[in-house]
């Protein structure tokens, strides 16, 4: 990902200027990073390096989730919507 995809996600999606802590640029960040990852492993097939790596990403991604829909349900509804990611139940 480059310098621009990634701060035009963190501006759209931090709570303020600069903001990259928070779980919804984190999730957001991971979100691009996954998807790019997949791209890969579709043309890559025997890259188990990388595979790893996005499981990790994706559990991240997962942890992060939860945290958030405990903390803050609406802005969790809004971001999965936004991100087109599948709500737990």
């Amino acid at each position: 990902m480059d310098k621009a995809k990634r701060s035009e996600i963190i501006s759209k999606y931090g709570r303020k200027e600069g903001d990259t802590g928070s779980p919804e640029v984190q999730i957001a960040l991971l979100s691009a990073r996954i998807l790019e990852l997949t791209e890969h492993l579709k043309a890559n097939k025997k890259d188990h390096s990388t595979r790893r790596g996005l499981l990790a990403m994706v559990s991240l991604r997962k942890k992060l989730l939860a945290f958030l829909m405990r903390e803050n349900l609406a802005k969790y509804i809004e971001l999965t919507d936004a991100l087109g990611i599948r709500r737990a139940k």
